[in-house]
């Protein structure tokens, strides 16, 4: 098919205001790494939701399009791609992947630049780079597909790669959003025990115990710093995983591990958010630190889950609990901030 010349976005124009939804104009033609991709779904993870509250601060590339976890149609390439072609299904990811870093594409608002990141996925048509893009088999659910861009593949990382659970560990996950299911999911996978899944939506730890959480506590009901060391005992938990970025939650979580526990940072404090911590266990054991996506490789990381999920080991059918077109883009984020959500949302393009 031709290329395109304009394609339907939700674009950020102004921190902590609605994204706006609007047709833009494509370049002509693609860079080299390049790649054009006919955007079928897209997830939508809480990082989105920080870079619209400014969660790192001021945002000088405004206006610019978001989203990186996604599942499309390949349409074009530019020169020097190797790794995928054209009509080849693929996972969009932020994580860096096999091929080209292409230049990232510029599009146009009416006479108005609109920038764009290395991957984005709220649009129809997106231009990415080459090392943003995984081919998977034509047949995969493209709504799963997607979740494989982060939610997946992050959450299984923070597990294998970040706290290096093992066999028996105790678990505390505090936040059960997307990626939290993920990382409850692969910690049962790894025979976790206990695995305490900690929110304040009851819907969102009802999910939870069906991704394999044996224990759930609503922190808005109880104390969850007590509830989850009447469930640990004195000794504390082997890992504690935050996805909040609340600096009282990874204090609370750094005092709850073991002398030689690890306390794993998912979630992203504020700008000026910092923490607090007694800082001598760090040099007898105690571990704490920030992910990076689960520290994915996704030419790897994506079909190893794809190939465990198709011979019914692991389930991501339940992780979607929400599907939205592009123009209720703004109803889907609200659902995820109100914690009516519990799971995935999912903007499906046509």
């Amino acid at each position: 098919m031709a290329m395109p010349t304009h394609t339907k976005a939700a674009i950020l124009v102004e921190q902590r205001k609605p994204l706006v939804v609007a047709t833009i104009g494509l370049p002509n033609q693609l860079e080299p790494g390049q790649v054009l991709v006919k955007v079928i779904c897209s997830g939508i993870c809480g990082s989105q939701i920080g870079e619209i509250d400014g969660v790192k601060g001021e945002d000088k590339f405004l206006p610019h399009l978001l989203g990186h976890e996604g599942a499309g149609t390949v349409v074009e390439v530019g020169a020097g791609v190797r790794h995928v072609k054209v009509g080849d299904t693929v996972v969009m990811h932020w994580r860096k992947g096999l091929g080209i870093e292409a230049a990232t594409p510029a599009y146009d608002w009416d006479g108005r630049r609109v920038n764009a990141g290395w991957v984005t996925t709220f649009n129809e048509y997106a231009i990415v780079s080459e090392n943003r893009v995984t081919a998977i088999p034509a047949d995969t659910n493209p709504e799963l597909a997607s979740l494989f861009g982060c939610a997946i593949t992050t959450g299984f990382g923070v597990v294998v790669n970040n706290a290096r659970i093992a066999l028996g560990d105790s678990v505390v996950v505090f936040g059960a959003g997307g990626i939290s299911l993920n990382i409850v999911q692969a910690a049962a996978a790894m025979s976790s025990w206990p695995i305490i899944a900690v929110d304040l939506y009851d819907n969102k730890l009802e999910l939870a115990r069906r991704m394999g959480a044996t224990h759930a506590i609503n922190a808005s009901k109880v104390d969850a710093a007590q509830s989850i060391r009447d469930i640990v005992g004195v000794a504390g938990a082997d890992v504690f995983i935050d996805n909040t970025g609340k600096p009282a939650v990874i204090e609370m979580g750094y005092s709850l591990t073991k002398p030689q526990g690890r306390t794993i940072l998912v979630g992203v404090p504020k700008k000026g958010d910092n923490i607090n911590i007694y800082s001598l266990p760090l040099h007898f054991g105690r571990e704490l630190r920030g992910s990076h996506g689960g520290e994915a490789v996704p030419n790897v990381d994506i079909p190893r889950y794809l190939n465990l999920f198709n011979a019914g080991r692991l389930q991501f059918e339940p992780l979607i609990t929400s599907r939205f077109t592009l123009e209720g883009i703004n109803d889907a984020i609200e659902a995820m901030r109100s914690g009516r959500a519990a799971g995935r949302c999912i903007v499906n393009m046509s």
